[in-house]
């Protein structure tokens, strides 16, 4: 049991997941409150996420579903690093979407 944990441990560590930080995306979806979020639809959504944002950037888009006013401003924002993001955001968004519905 001690060795899984070990091993769950430097699994978590060597990928750069701190477990305090994994899934922002999921528990953001989930706790939305939004009609048809739920764990398999949050986790779907979530497993995208790992795929095609860095965890600063799930950070970042987990903010948009408490403050949704927060994607408009850095959709609209003129500094390059919003604008690089939100390519990457749209590209995240048009592949949740397809796999996730």
């Amino acid at each position: 049991m001690r060795a899984a944990i070990l091993g769950l441990s430097l699994t978590l560590m060597l990928g750069g997941v701190a477990p305090a930080q994994a899934d922002a995306i999921k528990r953001a979806c989930i706790d939305s409150g939004r009609t048809g979020a739920n764990y398999a639809l949050c986790g779907c959504i979530q497993s995208v996420a790992n795929q095609t944002l860095s965890r600063s950037e799930q950070r970042k888009a987990a903010s948009f579903f408490a403050e949704p006013h927060r994607a408009q401003e850095v959709r609209q924002s003129d500094r390059a690093s919003d604008e690089r993001f939100w390519t990457r955001y749209r590209q995240f968004g048009a592949v949740a979407q397809n796999a996730c519905s």
